[in-house]
């Protein structure tokens, strides 16, 4: 079965299957890589995460959008990730 789609009033956004959690949340970070590998789990993050296929209505750029429950859990994710 396909997931739907989620839009806001900048992303077009694809749910991962393997979010545990298919909510938007406040804090988000685009990353321009859409074939970047993005484990979170890898991040030892303290509060709900989410992670979605986007593309950016702003500029079409296509990539992933990770949203967070924390503000510093966003911090964490924008300091430790370095895509491959």
């Amino acid at each position: 079965m396909a997931l739907q789609t989620i839009t806001t009033d900048d992303y077009l956004l694809y749910p991962s299957p393997r979010n545990a959690h298919r909510v938007v949340f406040e804090f988000q970070t685009f990353v321009p890589h859409p074939y970047a590998l993005v484990d979170l789990p890898s991040f030892d993050l303290a509060g709900r995460y989410s992670l979605f296929s986007a593309h950016r209505k702003a500029d079409a750029k296509m990539g992933q959008l990770v949203t967070f429950e924390l503000e510093g859990d966003q911090q964490r994710f924008e300091r430790l990730f370095v895509p491959d």
